[in-house]
């Protein structure tokens, strides 16, 4: 598993997915780059991020999953 926040990787999706907010947070940050270029790939590619990180299947830059609901 992944250390990173899924919690904040949600928000950060909810709110900037748009510009790739939570995917320079997971370290993907050639992809962040892409989304943040073609405005969240039309908002198409953020939503789509937006179910993955819901479903529990969103990596980090390692290839570990950000599956924790952590409050820390």
């Amino acid at each position: 598993m992944s250390d990173k926040n899924r919690s904040l990787a949600l928000i950060l999706c909810l709110l900037f997915g748009w510009v790739g907010a939570h995917r320079f947070y997971a370290g993907r940050t050639i992809s962040a780059v892409i989304q943040l270029l073609t405005l969240g790939g039309l908002c198409i590619w953020a939503m789509i991020d937006l179910l993955i990180i819901l479903f529990g299947e969103f990596k980090d830059s390692n290839e570990l999953k950000i599956a924790d609901w952590k409050m820390d």
